[in-house]
């Protein structure tokens, strides 16, 4: 198959008319391999951790899941699912999922080879605390700008 044969599943093209978690659910089926499979898995814990997560499609392509703000993005390269933790800097990670992009000051990720299994229960209490921590961040009362006065 030449290269521009080839299909590029980063780029769906489903139309304005399917939700987000339609879209997510097209891109698993379009990827129709493991990286689906496990991209599918992990979509399952997500909501396994909390029922009222909500699916969105951002970026020109990428599934994110949030709850009071950004839980994490899913996405898939050749040879692994990756999903990034918004504000993984900020979470106790105490089995050691996380196993890149360990260097910034926000953002952490777990990179899944095929092949590699994930501790159920350790991912879904790490989609809760960033859940959590999302929440401690939405109740926050915001910074008073300089030189406004209070009420």
């Amino acid at each position: 198959m030449s290269q521009s044969a080839a299909v590029d599943v980063d780029k769906v093209d489903a139309g304005p008319e399917l939700s987000a978690s339609e879209l997510i659910s097209k891109r698993i089926a379009d990827l129709g391999d493991w990286r689906g499979a496990m991209l599918a898995r992990m979509r399952r814990l997500i909501h396994e951790a909390d029922p009222a997560v909500v699916e969105t499609w951002k970026w020109m392509g990428t599934p994110v899941w949030e709850c009071n703000g950004i839980i994490c993005t899913g996405e898939t390269y050749k040879k692994v699912v990756k999903l990034t933790f918004a504000k993984g800097a900020s979470l106790e990670d105490p089995t050691s999922l996380f196993n890149s992009s360990l260097e910034g000051n926000v953002r952490r990720a777990i990179d899944i080879p095929e092949g590699v299994e994930i501790d159920e229960s350790a991912f879904i209490g790490l989609v809760r605390r960033a859940i959590d921590l999302n929440g401690a961040a939405a109740t926050k009362p915001s910074k008073r700008v300089k030189g406004q006065k209070s009420a």
